[in-house]
């Protein structure tokens, strides 16, 4: 079923190429701007990031010395500027000293160990590791939980219930880390087009993937 939903989304929407980066230091940005997409929408963190890259501060070294307050402000289009702010500084201070040590990490390992820092959940986790550091795991967002609720593939919408059950689901089906990353791209492209929170179902392409046949 997976595979199969892969297949018609990316024959959908083609290749996302995703995560866009700006700067020449993708690992960290990418990092940045898992942490600033939390309870936000990208188009909200695009702003957060372009201020970051504008002043230059697209580097470990240059998060720590900037002063706090001005932080805040330059990510202030995230929404809760002043806790993602304290957030950045502290996964900033992590990722200078563990950064080499999570590429040599397994995959499981590593996400303990950021799983380990405040304020990094089991979604930003993934994110980083999947698209930053090239791990064969897959995150799962409110899109993704969304979509495969109304596909039939789980029982409710509740991503917190089933995180751990969908991101294994997908990794069964899609073991390229490179389909990983589009997969997970195709989803959050469907989410804005047709799967919003008032879905377009009715003129949704993948009324035919819908199951009747739960799987979680």
């Amino acid at each position: 079923m997976i595979k199969k939903l892969y297949k018609k989304l990316l024959t959908l929407y083609g290749p996302q190429n995703w995560w866009p980066v700006i700067s020449n230091n993708p690992e960290f940005e990418i990092c940045i701007g898992a942490i600033l997409t939390q309870n936000t929408s990208w188009r909200n963190v695009e702003k957060a990031i372009n201020n970051l890259y504008t002043k230059n501060l697209l580097h470990p070294e240059r998060i720590l010395r900037i002063p706090l307050e001005e932080l805040s402000m330059l990510i202030r289009s995230a929404g809760y500027y002043n806790q993602k702010a304290q957030r950045l500084r502290s996964f900033t201070r992590f990722y200078i000293e563990n950064s080499e040590r999570l590429k040599n990490l397994d995959v499981m390992d590593a996400r303990r160990l950021l799983l380990s820092i405040k304020g990094i959940g089991r979604e930003t986790a993934d994110s980083m590791l999947l698209y930053a550091f090239n791990k064969k795991i897959f995150p799962v967002d409110t899109y993704t939980s969304r979509l495969f609720y109304r596909l039939g593939l789980v029982s409710e919408d509740s991503k917190d219930k089933y995180y751990e059950d969908m991101r294994l689901m997908v990794e069964k089906e899609l073991s390229n880390m490179n389909d990983l990353k589009e997969f997970h791209a195709l989803i959050v492209m469907h989410g804005k087009t047709y799967c919003k929170k008032k879905p377009l179902c009715k003129t949704c392409p993948l009324q035919e993937c819908r199951t009747k046949d739960l799987y979680i």
